[in-house]
Formats: structure tokens, sequence, C-alpha cells
């Protein structure tokens, strides 16, 4: 008995703090998620219908500043320089995770890395399973690996589930671990042709970034321009813009200063936040999105090996990842499963997982530049993201009595403080 009790426990009840800025990071993304939804079904309608060549001609309409490089179509504008804000944004939420919180000690952090991990190696694994009994391309292994945590969360907000804030904050610290392994597949694998001279002019910025905020230099015109001029060298180096998002969100400091309010990453996150959950993401889902459906192009989708590897990777090979890297790293270790959730819950969880959205067109968009395979893999995203999404809801909402019990005592404030009184009963019953 007393080992079992020594046992941490996995899924239970948050700190309040860290339920806080769960809550916040979650209404920001659950709203931005309902808009990325409706972008996503006015590109597929607007793909579909007579006014598709409106759509292409202003997809591939080309703009910027040829001098520097910059003379992108507007397609190449959302994927480049609006996800740049959606990847700074990551950035900072990894910072947050890895100092203070649920990454921030090897104990805490081993079990959503693990299922995080698992659950990026058994997509890209099973892909590569696929396209080779096809004798199709493995540029793509890649494209199953991400989660896409925003229209996860608008699943959820429509289906009308209580999940508990455990399972979302599990979701969530998945979905960021997921960022970070997009983003270094991106930078190792999805890079050509470095320009160096570029290159070194992007480390530079960012070594002048890092030293402003050691010198706890303030003002956003420091910043932005700096900001800018990193994101214009790191796309003219030949590694992939929101690279830069990524490595400025994680200089930022996350700590606040003694006598400082808030700290800057988290200032600047609660300001970039609902720019890239509703207006970035979404944009790029509008010009990403849109490819047409029909019965032949469908017949392709589950006939190549590439979208069907896409469809097999989302689907089954994230559920099989999560859980399993979920279930053996709880059996491993101290973690001990909360006893009010079973391991179906869990299922239902990774299930969701394989809504693998914004970040896997990109990665797609960079594995197949043009052409049949890369509209059949754009494809096969989205009829893999709406597979994952209805097996979730399927799974989800039978369990939706449990988790409105859950959900209702967690949030019983009978003495109308603003805090759930299960974290005073909590730390009365700790005294």
């Amino acid at each position: 008995m007393a080992a079992l009790r020594s046992r941490s426990p996995f899924l239970g009840l948050l700190p309040w703090p860290e339920r806080q800025a769960v809550a916040r990071a979650l209404r920001t993304e659950t709203v931005g998620g309902l808009v990325l939804l409706a972008a996503a079904v006015v590109a597929l309608v607007w793909a579909n219908t007579p006014f598709s060549t409106a759509y292409t001609a202003l997809r591939d309409f080309h703009f910027g500043i040829p001098a520097l490089g910059l003379d992108l179509s507007v397609g190449h504008w959302t994927s480049d320089g609006l996800l740049t804000v959606f990847f700074l944004v990551a950035g900072i939420e990894l910072k947050r995770e890895l100092v203070v919180g649920s990454l921030r000690t090897p104990a805490t952090a081993a079990l959503p890395v693990i299922a995080a991990a698992c659950g990026m190696a058994v997509p890209a694994a099973l892909y590569a399973a696929a396209v080779a009994a096809g004798g199709g391309s493995m540029d793509g292994w890649a494209v199953p690996m991400a989660t896409d945590i925003a229209f996860a969360l608008a699943v959820l907000a429509v289906i009308s589930t209580h999940l508990p804030t455990a399972l979302r904050a599990f979701l969530l610290t998945l979905a960021v671990v997921d960022d970070l392994g997009a983003i270094l597949v991106i930078a190792v694998f999805f890079t050509s042709g470095l320009n160096y001279w570029a290159l070194a002019g992007a480390f530079a910025g960012l070594a002048a970034f890092y030293l402003l905020q050691r010198l706890r230099v303030r003002g956003w015109w420091w910043y932005l321009p700096l900001g800018l001029a990193v994101w214009a060298l790191m796309y003219n180096s030949g590694i992939h813009a929101t690279v830069a998002g990524v490595a400025m969100g994680l200089i930022l400091r996350t700590t606040p200063d003694e006598g400082e309010k808030e700290a800057p990453g988290p200032r600047t996150g609660h300001l970039l936040h609902p720019l890239s959950a509703g207006l970035c993401v979404p944009l790029f889902a509008l010009f990403a999105a849109g490819v047409s459906i029909s019965v032949d192009a469908l017949g392709e989708v589950f006939s190549s090996p590439e979208p069907l590897g896409v469809i097999v990777g989302l689907v089954a090979g994230k559920i099989l990842g999560i859980f399993a890297g979920t279930y053996l790293a709880a059996r491993f270790t101290r973690a001990q499963l909360n006893p009010d959730l079973a391991w179906a819950d869990v299922f239902g969880l990774a299930a969701l997982a394989g809504i693998g959205f914004t970040v896997a067109l990109l990665i797609g968009e960079l594995a197949f530049p043009a052409g049949t395979i890369a509209a059949h893999v754009k494809a096969a995203v989205l009829i893999a993201s709406l597979t994952a999404a209805l097996l979730a809801t399927l799974l989800l909402r039978r369990r939706n009595n449990l988790y409105r019990r859950l959900y209702e005592e967690e949030n019983v404030d009978e003495d109308a403080d603003g805090i759930p009184d299960i974290y005073q009963r909590t730390e009365g019953s700790s005294a």
C-alpha cells in the first residue's frame, strides 16, 4: 500500500496556477479552432465551385520586395510569413512548459514526452510501411506526425463534451511537444541550398535578440524590426522561415523579474495568441486546404500509396503511438492513472490527436511542392483529420456523463471566492 501511495498521479487534479494558465490558452485555441474550421470549409467550397479559378489566381498572386528575395505568392506569404507568428507563439508556450509547466522536471516531462514521441514515430513508420508496400515516395513521411490543437479543441467545442481539464492539459502538452518535433523536422529535413551568409545574419540577429532580453531592454520598436530582419534572413538562408519564430519564442523570458508584473514571453504570447489563432492560421488554412474533390480524386487518394500512408499514419498511427506510449510510460514510471478515469479516456484522446491539420498541410507542401501527389496528400490530410474527429467524437461522447460529473465537481465554488472548493479541500487535507 505504501508503494501504491508513493506513485505520482497521472491526469489528476492540476495545480491551481497551472489550471488557470491552461484555461486561458484553451479558450483562445478553441475560438481560433472554430475560425480555422470555417476557413477550411470556405476553402473547400471555393475550390470546388465555378469560382475555383479565382481562388487559384488569388492564391498564386505574387507580391513583395524582389530585391530582398521576398517576391512570394499569397499562399507562400501565409505559410512562410503568417505561420511564423503561429510558431512564435508555440515557442513561447514551449518555453513556459519547460520553465514552469509540465516539462520543467524529468519526472513530470517523461510521460507526455514519451507519448508525443511515440505519437510522432508510429505514424511516420506506418506511412513508410504503406508507401514501401505500394512503391510510393518516402518524401511525405513527416506529414502524419503533427497534432493540430486548435482543430482538436474546436471539435470538443462542437460536440459539447465536458472533457476534464487534466485531459485537455495533457492534449495541449502533447501538441506543444509535437510542434517542437515538427519544427525540428522542418529545419533538418526540409532545408536545401543553404545561403551561409544569410544564415549567419539570422544567427547574428537572434544573438542580438537574446542580448536585448538579457539587458532587459523594453519597447516593441526594438524587437519588431529585428524580428522581421531575422525572419527575412532565415527565409533567404534556405531554412524554412518559421524556424525563426520558434527561436525567438524560446529566447523570450518566461519568469518575471522582481517588481515586473509580467515577463516578456507571456506578455507577447497573450498579445499574439488571438492574432495567431484568429487570423494567421485560418488564412493559411484558407489558401492551403482548397483542393478539388471529385469521385476520381477520392479514388486516387485511397489507391495511391502516399495519401493512403498519410491517412493510415494520422488515424491509426496516432492512436497506436500515443496510447501505447502513454500506457508503457505509466507502467514503467511511478505514474498512477487518476482512479476517476480509465485507459479508454486516453484512447479517445489519442484518437483526437489524429487531427493533424495545420502543420500536416505545411509539411505536405514542403514534401510535395506541386503536382498531383501534392493535391492528393492535402486531400488525405483533410480526410484523415475528419475521420479522426468523428472517431474521437464517438469515443469521447460515450464517456461524457462521467466527464460532466468530474467537470461539475472541479468547478463547485460554494463560497464564491473565485477558487473551486476542491482546491481548498485538497490544501486543507494536506495541511
